[in-house]
């Protein structure tokens, strides 16, 4: 029996279907024999799960053969209670009180489960899902895939994550929590070290961007069984190296899945999970509506951010920055006239000498940027302003072209002992 879980927070309950969608994702490419259900789902989940999402999780294991389990973290008041203690602000930040379910799963589920994949709902499982839980975790508590198999250097890992840039967790030990493989009985012995790591993380808020990812980290990613990239890829990051959909697990993330999932069936990563979609309980004639509605916002958000350009940039010159890689794609797209500036920068050329040339022109022109992974918030707290002295130009091309944004380039800090040697991911 393979046992895999989700916990669940839905507050507009718009959420489950792409809980759904993974769910539906691992019953098609596992192979299982024709018997008793093979696959048992575990839904940790509170009062925003619906009966209509219920039931439709229902109606998905039922068509495979498989079992799903439903458990009410709210029946379990005294224990989430005791967790949220040690990071009160949880329920009012942008973070979701769900991010703390995932730590009662060995308190909740029985102790006969002796081993479990964790998964957050921004996943298709594009593989047979044996493949994982058939992995040994020896005497592990957990097994996932690191970070730097993305990110690739110690010092890209050291810009990203903070736990790795203060030597909290070395570089080649962060991993991602998206995909966890975990011994419960052995998670469950360490209740006290996760308390330790709330505890951590709500007594310095820096550490807020990946919160549970980071509390695991500082917990056991010196104890972590690493896995291959194969079972947690991100597909931004597989669209930047030009791959297609394999056998792997694919990672759609990035606010509202923004680099991960996007409405232009032309990319084979929003095909592979419309795929699959279709095939779920909740592609119906409502998710056509909210298609459509999702079409028309967009239409006139893009109306207003025209009027809104139009009013920055009124009065003031425009100059562009960008690289000899890059500078067809500025002059195809900007309508660049002979009397506007066009900079070329180079690989490993100073920040502050870019910031030199902005201070030259702080008020009177506005600097749009052609130059991939470029460390804007540098620019920031020189005060700089974006959307009055700076544009990502990026943002204002074509969607496709943001898919395989290149590498970019290396560019040395203007404070270099304070900041870190930016690397582009």
């Amino acid at each position: 029996m393979i046992h895999v879980c989700f916990a669940l927070y839905d507050k507009n309950g718009t959420y489950s279907k792409f809980t759904g969608t993974t769910m539906l994702s691992i019953f098609e490419n596992t192979i299982t024999p024709p018997q008793l259900p093979s696959i048992t789902v575990h839904l940790l989940h509170d009062h925003t799960l619906t009966t209509d999402n219920r039931e439709k999780f229902l109606q998905l294991a039922a068509r495979f053969g498989q079992a799903v389990k439903f458990y009410n973290v709210e029946n379990f008041s005294d224990k989430l209670d005791e967790f949220i203690k040690y990071v009160p602000n949880v329920k009012n930040s942008h973070l979701s009180v769900g991010t703390i379910y995932r730590f009662l799963l060995p308190q909740i589920l029985s102790p006969e489960i002796k081993k479990l994949i964790y998964l957050d709902a921004d996943i298709i499982v594009n593989l047979d899902l044996n493949e994982l839980w058939q992995i040994d975790l020896g005497e592990k508590i957990l097994a996932a895939v690191p970070e730097i198999l993305s990110y690739e250097t110690r010092e890209s890992m050291n810009y990203a994550f903070m736990l790795c840039a203060e030597g909290l967790v070395a570089p080649e030990d962060y991993f991602n929590g998206g995909v966890l493989l975990i011994n419960p009985n052995l998670f469950r012995a360490e209740e006290n070290a996760i308390k330790e790591g709330l505890r951590f993380h709500f007594q310095n808020p820096k550490y807020q961007q990946y919160f549970d990812q980071d509390i695991l980290n500082y917990c056991f990613a010196a104890h972590a069984l690493k896995l291959p990239l194969k079972f947690n890829r991100f597909v931004l990051y597989a669209r930047r190296d030009e791959e297609l959909p394999s056998k792997k697990i694919y990672h759609y993330s990035g606010g509202s899945f923004g680099y991960g999932l996007t409405f232009d069936p032309r990319d084979p990563f929003n095909r592979l999970w419309m795929k699959y979609f279709v095939k779920s309980p909740w592609f119906n004639e409502e998710t056509l509506a909210h298609l459509y509605e999702s079409f028309m916002q967009a239409r006139t958000e893009l109306k207003k951010s025209a009027l809104k350009l139009s009013v920055q940039v009124s009065g003031k010159s425009r100059i562009f920055l960008t690289n000899e890689e890059q500078l067809d794609l500025l002059l195809e797209n900007f309508s660049v006239r002979e009397d506007e500036d066009v900079f070329t920068v180079a690989d490993g050329t100073a920040l502050q000498k870019i910031i030199d040339v902005m201070n030259a022109q702080r008020g009177k022109g506005i600097f749009f940027f052609l130059l991939p992974r470029f460390p804007f918030d540098v620019l920031e707290k020189a005060g700089f302003v974006r959307g009055e002295d700076f544009l990502d130009g990026f943002e204002l091309l074509p969607l496709e072209y943001n898919f395989n944004l290149p590498r970019g380039f290396e560019f040395l800090s203007p404070t270099f002992n304070s900041y870190p040697l930016v690397k582009a991911l």
